[in-house]
């Protein structure tokens, strides 16, 4: 699955929160349609199966409840995207990553290979089954931890166990630290904590550039990994440095000619956002281009980063540069070179915010758009609930103005060709809803300190407040469709400017 993470620590965020967002994005060719759940501890299966890759798995016996993200149709699976457990721990999953032909050769995936034939016949070959991915993750870990460093070591022991068929990239946080894990081959991985003071952009490309073996060996204080990591890289060769400073990017990621168009002008892009004056970034003697191989993986931002950058840098389309689609002016012979951030296929951004200054009944709030971030705005929700509102929650098949996703999914197939015209009323509008999506949050925040709620009361204010914002954000995507629909409908190509008049 194609998408973009982004990981604040406590210190580079504007409040002390841990941020932890990730636009979900479509392969090419498709769009799928997200709907907003809580899952109660008796909704949660006992036994596990896996719908792509069949693998069956026991799950224990005490689930928490979480929130989640599942795709609205369950064909392929669950595909639960993000979410937030009962104990305020997060997690996103997943992010996927390329590897190298050495990795995939030493341990090859964990795919699942159909039977052949028929059962009983001599050429039969029944079926193999196949290992973990991003359908199955945020299921089988999420509900069970209780801190950031936990769903490392529960996935770590899955990956080991079961094995993956894809590589993957996947966040877990708390409200003291952020963990990434990378996924290695089939079944090993490395996990990094993310430094307090800094960020992380990682764009569907293996990031981890410094591994210390020996904290992960000893104290594991800043770094995780498979049992077996230190032979895996051993036997295979795999370490590429001279001094034996293990740089996991080269060992274990790719530098292909696809990634400089598609995964490292990304992280090229939003570095270059956070990190302005650091750096030049144009040219031919730039320290950073879209095709460099050599972006730090974290990096100290040259301000406190908010939840509005995180939205505005999930949503870039190299405005500001000659790879911006839907510029208008100047040499365009490189527009629509790179792929975005902002693309027709993101289906769900999910920012997840864990205030340490809150009461645990609302220290977690989700920060949801759906659609193409270019297009749509970004409003928080309380994760200490038992119910969604609908407008968020009954997505399905059937394309309605009745809700969120698709209304957005309207209104960015509306105004993408008629960008010129329509952006003004996009500006207006993410700013209309973020800003009253503020006020909403501080509105209910402020009651609950007062009231000191606790227990139903506490999540029954939370789902209350869920659905003030649900409502709003109803009016004014309503409003936005109106607009863009009357200015795209004055440009059709049959418009003439003489009426019957």
């Amino acid at each position: 699955m194609a998408c973009t993470t982004i990981l604040i620590g406590k210190n580079a965020s504007y409040d002390g929160s841990t941020l932890v967002a990730r636009n979900e994005d479509s392969g090419a060719g498709a769009f799928n349609a997200k709907k907003f759940v809580v899952v109660q501890p008796e909704e949660q299966p006992r036994i596990y199966r896996s719908v792509l890759s069949h693998v069956t798995i026991e799950l224990p016996s005490n689930p928490m409840r979480y929130t989640c993200y599942p795709n609205a149709i369950q064909d392929e699976g669950i595909w639960g995207a993000f979410g937030v457990n009962e104990v305020n721990v997060s997690m996103t999953a997943t992010e996927t990553l390329t590897s190298n032909e050495r990795v995939l050769g030493a341990d090859p995936m964990a795919e699942f290979i159909p039977a052949k034939g028929k059962e009983g016949e001599d050429n039969y070959i029944p079926e193999q089954i196949g290992g973990i991915g991003e359908e199955d993750m945020v299921t089988l870990v999420l509900p069970y931890i209780k801190n950031a460093r936990e769903g490392v070591l529960r996935l770590g022991n899955l990956l080991t166990r079961y094995g993956t068929y894809e590589m993957n990239g996947i966040a877990f946080q708390d409200e003291k630290e952020i963990w990434w894990l990378e996924t290695i081959g089939g079944h090993h991985w490395i996990a990094r904590r993310v430094p307090d003071d800094a960020y992380v952009i990682m764009p569907n490309q293996l990031g981890i550039d410094h591994f210390d073996l020996k904290d992960a060996f000893g104290e594991q204080r800043e770094y995780l990994c498979s049992s077996d990591l230190k032979e895996f890289i051993r036997d295979n060769h795999l370490d590429l440095s001279f001094d034996g400073n293990l740089n996991p990017q080269d060992a274990f990621g790719s530098h292909s000619d696809a990634d400089h168009v598609y995964n490292t002008p990304r992280a090229w892009i939003l570095q270059r956002y956070f990190n302005p004056h650091s750096n030049s970034w144009d040219g031919v003697d730039a320290d950073y281009r879209p095709d460099s191989d050599d972006m730090p993986w974290c990096r100290v931002a040259e301000r406190k980063i908010t939840v509005e950058d995180i939205k505005y840098a999930m949503s870039h389309h190299f405005q500001g540069t000659p790879y911006d689609p839907y510029q208008k002016h100047g040499d365009s012979s490189l527009k629509g070179a790179l792929r975005p951030i902002g693309i027709n296929r993101n289906n769900v951004l999910g920012c997840v915010q864990i205030r340490p200054y809150m009461p645990d009944e609302i220290k977690s709030i989700e920060w949801i758009a759906l659609g193409s971030n270019v297009f749509n705005a970004m409003a928080p929700f309380y994760s200490n609930i038992d119910k969604v509102p609908d407008y968020l929650g009954n997505t399905t098949e059937r394309v309605t103005t009745e809700d969120f996703y698709w209304t957005n999914r309207m209104i960015a197939a509306l105004a993408d060709p008629h960008y010129t015209y329509t952006s003004n009323f996009i500006e207006q509008y993410q700013n209309k809803v973020q800003s009253t999506a503020r006020e909403i949050l501080n509105k209910y925040d402020k009651e609950f300190l007062e009231q000191k709620y606790t227990g139903k009361k506490a999540s029954a204010l939370c789902e209350q407040a869920n659905e003030k914002m649900a409502r709003m954000l109803k009016l004014e995507t309503e409003d936005l469709l109106d607009k863009v629909l009357f200015e795209a409908s004055c440009h059709m190509k049959n418009s003439f400017s003489r009426s019957d008049a």
